[in-house]
């Protein structure tokens, strides 16, 4: 970056000059900026090709889900499962945010994939559903990191990301199978 020395004069007043040595993005700015390096590193390895992409299962009957086991995003899937197509859910708690958040998502999902087809304690899922709630982009940055991404972009299960609300985008939702733009929607989908 450039740097320039501009001097303020105040009539009758004393000179004030502003040295700027360096420049940085800070805050939300290095965040989007490490963001978008992140996802062209990812997208040029064909992480979010459409043609990774899998289809849905029609009538899964077990549904698998990676979130907090204690917000309203499970009880809103829940209720929605009700009421649209009554299906066994195995939740697979994790922290959605702040320290160790991403690699528990990209555990949970890993394990979920781990899972035998027949003959394990749990029955395997049909369909995997990353979900969490609305937020700022510091709240949701769990699910743009690496791990995760790479996490579901490997999952042979289909999966949903059902991150944030309408306009939040994370690049979790790049590499999963279908982007759902809330996580009751997540669950119509399903």
């Amino acid at each position: 970056l450039e740097f320039r020395r501009v001097l303020f004069r105040s009539p009758g007043r004393s000179k004030y000059q502003i040295v700027i040595d360096r420049m940085e993005l800070a805050g939300e700015g290095a965040l989007m900026q490490l963001l978008e390096r992140l996802k062209a590193k990812l997208g040029a390895e064909g992480l979010f090709d459409p043609a990774r992409k899998q289809r849905l299962p029609f009538l899964p009957r077990t549904i698998g889900v990676v979130t907090s086991p204690t917000g309203a995003v499970i009880r809103d899937i829940l209720h929605r499962l009700a009421d649209r197509c009554p299906t066994n859910v195995l939740l697979w708690p994790v922290l959605v945010q702040g320290d160790g958040a991403a690699a528990q998502v990209a555990a949970a999902v890993r394990g979920f994939d781990a899972m035998p087809a027949e003959g394990g304690r749990f029955p395997r899922p049909d369909l995997v559903i990353v979900a969490r709630g609305g937020g700022s982009i510091e709240d949701l940055w769990a699910f743009n990191e690496e791990a995760v991404v790479r996490a579901v972009a490997d999952c042979s299960i289909p999966t949903i990301s059902a991150v944030g609300h309408e306009t939040d985008t994370t690049l979790c939702d790049y590499a999963a199978d279908v982007r759902a733009p809330t996580p009751t929607a997540a669950a119509e989908m399903a």
